[in-house]
């Protein structure tokens, strides 16, 4: 459980110093979306401090936290592949998403429950 722990305690750590300075960056010609954005993946940080402190507990959020990263990861992607992304700070964001993605993945498979020796199941 420790490699779960410091997965999820170095994705909120990463996220919330990625996403606070954007509080206070320019919001664009939508701002709602931009800080709502921004409010949203901020929540989604406690979600990881919560997994961290306790993963076994709160095992049934990896999967939603892995389509969070997958939320962000895969729409960047295809938008850098069609010319309507630069290879940028939103890229380099994103990919480490899908980095932080594939981590929870293996967090997943690495805090699955163990079946105990002579126990069906």
């Amino acid at each position: 459980m420790k490699s779960v722990r410091i997965i999820f305690a170095l994705a909120a750590a990463w996220g919330f110093l990625a996403l606070v300075p954007g509080l206070f960056g320019e919001a664009g010609a939508r701002p709602e979306y931009y800080y709502g954005f921004i409010g949203l993946a901020l929540v989604f940080q406690l979600i990881f401090v919560m997994i961290a402190i306790d993963p076994v507990r709160y095992r049934p959020l990896v999967p939603i936290a892995i389509l969070e990263k997958l939320a962000f990861f895969l729409p960047v992607t295809w938008l850098y592949w069609q010319g309507r992304v630069a290879m940028g700070a939103v890229f380099f964001g994103a990919m480490v998403d899908g980095l932080f993605m594939l981590l929870f993945a293996l967090a997943w498979f690495l805090g699955r429950p163990r079946s105990r020796p002579g126990k069906a199941g």
